[in-house]
C-alpha cells in the first residue's frame, strides 16, 4: 500500500520572539508647530501636573488632552479646551470616550 506524504503547511508560522511590529507614526496634525505650541501652553498652565482632582502627579509623561475633541465640536488649538493628564488618566479618558462612541 502506498504511503501518504505529509504536505507542508501553506501558512508560515510567525516567530514572535524575533518579529517586530510595524513602526508607529504620529498623526500629521500632532507634529505641526501650532499643535506643539498649544501643547506647551496647556502643560505650562497646569504647572506640569496632572489636572485630575484626585491625582496631581508630576514627573511622569504628561499628555495635553482636548476636553472636547475636535470631532465632537471642540476647538483644536484653544488652550481653554485643553487639560494636562498623566498617562493612566489619559488612557482612562480615551477608553471612556471610545466606549461612549461605540454605544452611539
Amino acid at each position: 500500500m502506498p504511503r501518504l506524504s505529509c504536505l507542508r503547511p501553506r501558512v508560515a508560522i510567525l516567530d514572535t520572539r524575533t518579529a517586530w511590529p510595524p513602526a508607529r507614526a504620529a498623526d500629521a496634525e500632532l507634529t505641526t508647530p501650532e499643535h506643539r505650541s498649544w501643547r506647551a501652553a496647556v502643560l505650562r498652565r497646569a504647572g506640569y501636573r496632572c489636572e485630575e482632582p484626585d491625582c496631581g502627579r508630576t514627573g511622569v509623561r504628561l499628555f495635553a488632552d482636548h476636553i472636547v475633541e475636535g470631532r465632537d465640536g471642540g476647538a483644536p488649538l484653544d488652550p481653554a479646551n485643553g487639560q494636562c493628564l498623566c498617562g493612566s488618566r489619559h488612557s482612562r479618558k480615551r477608553a471612556a470616550v471610545g466606549a461612549t462612541r461605540m454605544r452611539a
